[in-house]
Parts: structure tokens; C-alpha cells; sequence
């Protein structure tokens, strides 16, 4: 891929934007624009009087957008177009399945994801952390800092989600940007899953506790992900009161467990929980095995299509269930 390819699809994205608004098929379009950082976007919220050309798309576009669908269409009942990658399209497809959004007035924009780029591993590699520019070429991110220029792999330096993703193409789209890239079908486990699935189940709970032992209860994964979308969340309810204020450490592992339970057959395994979280508390680590969990027992792909039926609203007479008769 050249340089002049790298903002095509930007241009691509800006175009079909400009389109859906100018014809009224939509009210608004959510996308990327760019930071004053080189190594950020942030989310773009665009009205027919907008400036489409400030969209933008490269490997910082992480943030998942579908966390902002159920807020403006579910309340002020709004037409929506959306850029998606492949796992934020798998959350779509699960809002649409709960009811939580209207297909009918949502416009898709998929985008197929090469994996995005964690801040954090590029700026391990270099002397200088200090990032002036970072253009993608070739499978290469060349970033420019103080006059120097490194050279880095891409698959260096993804997010850890990203190496084992199965799904890069969105599963739900109305217009797909570039060309679809195939699903993976054997995920490619990080080393740190690997690692943690081979100790003893003692000392897997003492990581999961030294983990949240870091945790601030700010509530940043949970608003950051598109599957917590109750209006009152269990962690607030006072009446009953299911947590105390108090950050102790029973009150913050009834928080995380729930929440992750929560999430069985609904996770897409985006990393928004990890990303959003200020005390960096390895909760794609969870998330990740979650996943994993529910492919190997019940053969359940989340997200693939908003017409699947849910995980925990179907039974199969043959559903392994020796984790509920014969615990470890």
C-alpha cells in the first residue's frame, strides 16, 4: 500500500458522508477526526452543515462508535450513519438483535480493519517517545520524532485483541469501504492468555485479584462498551443495593465479575473496556478468555448477525455443562 493509497480511504469515507447527508437519508454521521496528537483521534459527531473533509482514517481509530448509538437513537429517535469497523459492526449487529437500536435507521460504513495500533507499544520501541508524525505504508509505521525516523512492523505493534481477531471485515454493513479481508477461523491467542491458561487455578484468581486490585471504580469500561446500555446499572442501583460506595476489594470483584457476566455471548472482544480504563487493569485478559469460553462450549460467535439468536436465550440438549455439575 503507497502513500497515496493510505488516504483514500478517509476520502472514501468523507464522500459517502457527504452523500448521506446532503440527501437526507441521515441526521447524523459519526466518524474519526484527528487530534492535535498524531497517535489520537477521537470520535466525530457530523450534522449537514458540517465539515465532512475533517474525517479521518488510520490505525489510531479504535474507539469503538457503536457505544454512541443506543445514546442518540434510542433517545432522540435520529437517523444515523456510522463508521465500522469489524468489531464494532458485531456490536451493531447485537443492539439491533436487542432491541436497542432500529436497523432501519442506520446507515453502515465498514470499514475492513487491519488491526489497530496501541499507543503504548509504539512508544516502547522508541528512544524518544516524543511522536511528531506517523504515516502507515506498507505494512510499516514510519514515525518521525525530533528529526529521527524509525521504522517499526505493523504487527508489532497492534493491540493485543486485535492480533486474534476473527472477524476484521464488519458483519453488518450497507457500504464497505476497501476491499473485505477474510475471517480468520483459528484465533491467535497473545501470550499473555497463553500464559495465564496453563497456571493453576489458585494462581489464575490471584492475578484476576492482583488486577483489580488497581481498579478505581470509575465506571470508564463500563461506559465505554456498547453492551452496557441499561439506564440504571446494576453497580448504582440503591434499591436494592447490590455495592457499596466503598472501593474495598469485595465491593470492586462483585463489580468486575458481574460485569463480565454480563457480557457472555455479548462480548466482541473490542478492547474499549481496556482502553477507557485510567488504572490499565488487563480486563481484555478477561474479556478475551470470556470469549473463548463461550466458542469452545457452545460453538457462539457474538455479533455475526443481528438475526442470531442470543447465547443465553437458546439451548442446545447437548450443551456441555460439567462447569455447573463438576467444577474444577
Amino acid at each position: 500500500m503507497g502513500a497515496a493509497a493510505v488516504k483514500r480511504p478517509a476520502t472514501e469515507i468523507a464522500a459517502i458522508a457527504r452523500e448521506l447527508l446532503a440527501a437526507g437519508k441521515i441526521d447524523l454521521f459519526i466518524g474519526y477526526r484527528q487530534t492535535s496528537s498524531p497517535v489520537r483521534t477521537t470520535p466525530c459527531f457530523l450534522t449537514p452543515h458540517d465539515d465532512v473533509t475533517r474525517l479521518v482514517w488510520n490505525g489510531f481509530c479504535s474507539n469503538n462508535l457503536a457505544v454512541y448509538l443506543t445514546r442518540m437513537m434510542g433517545r432522540k429517535r435520529i437517523r444515523v450513519g456510522v463508521v465500522a469497523k469489524g468489531c464494532d459492526s458485531r456490536s451493531i449487529a447485537n443492539l439491533i438483535r436487542e432491541n436497542q437500536i432500529s436497523r432501519e435507521a442506520l446507515v453502515i460504513v465498514g470499514m475492513a480493519c487491519p488491526g489497530m495500533l496501541d499507543v503504548a507499544k509504539v512508544r516502547a520501541k522508541l528512544a524518544d517517545p516524543g511522536i511528531e508524525k506517523v504515516e502507515e505504508i506498507d505494512g510499516q509505521v514510519i514515525v518521525s520524532s525530533k528529526g529521527a525516523i524509525r521504522s517499526l512492523a505493523r504487527t508489532d505493534c497492534l493491540y493485543d485483541g486485535c492480533i486474534g481477531c476473527r472477524h476484521p471485515t464488519p458483519t453488518v454493513v450497507d457500504r464497505l469501504v476497501g476491499a473485505a479481508a477474510p475471517d480468520r477461523k483459528s484465533p491467535v491467542l497473545d501470550s499473555t492468555v497463553r500464559d495465564f491458561l496453563v497456571r493453576p487455578r489458585a494462581e489464575r484468581w490471584q492475578i484476576f485479584e492482583s488486577e483489580l486490585a488497581k481498579c478505581i471504580r470509575c465506571h470508564a469500561c463500563r461506559n465505554a462498551c456498547p453492551n452496557c446500555y441499561c439506564q440504571e446499572c446494576f453497580a448504582e442501583q440503591t434499591s436494592p443495593e447490590w455495592l457499596s460506595a466503598s472501593n474495598d476489594m469485595s465491593n470492586t470483584l462483585l463489580y468486575h465479575i458481574g460485569r463480565i457476566l454480563h457480557q457472555a455471548g455479548r462480548c466482541v472482544e473490542c478492547g474499549a473496556c481496556a482502553r477507557a480504563c485510567p488504572a490499565n487493569v488487563n480486563l481484555g485478559l478477561f474479556t478475551r478468555l470470556l470469549a473463548d469460553e463461550v466458542r469452545e462450549r457452545f460453538a457462539f460467535e457474538s455479533g455475526i448477525s443481528p438475526e442470531q439468536p442470543g447465547l443465553l436465550s437458546t439451548f442446545n440438549a447437548d450443551d456441555r455443562q460439567e462447569f455447573m455439575t463438576e467444577p474444577e
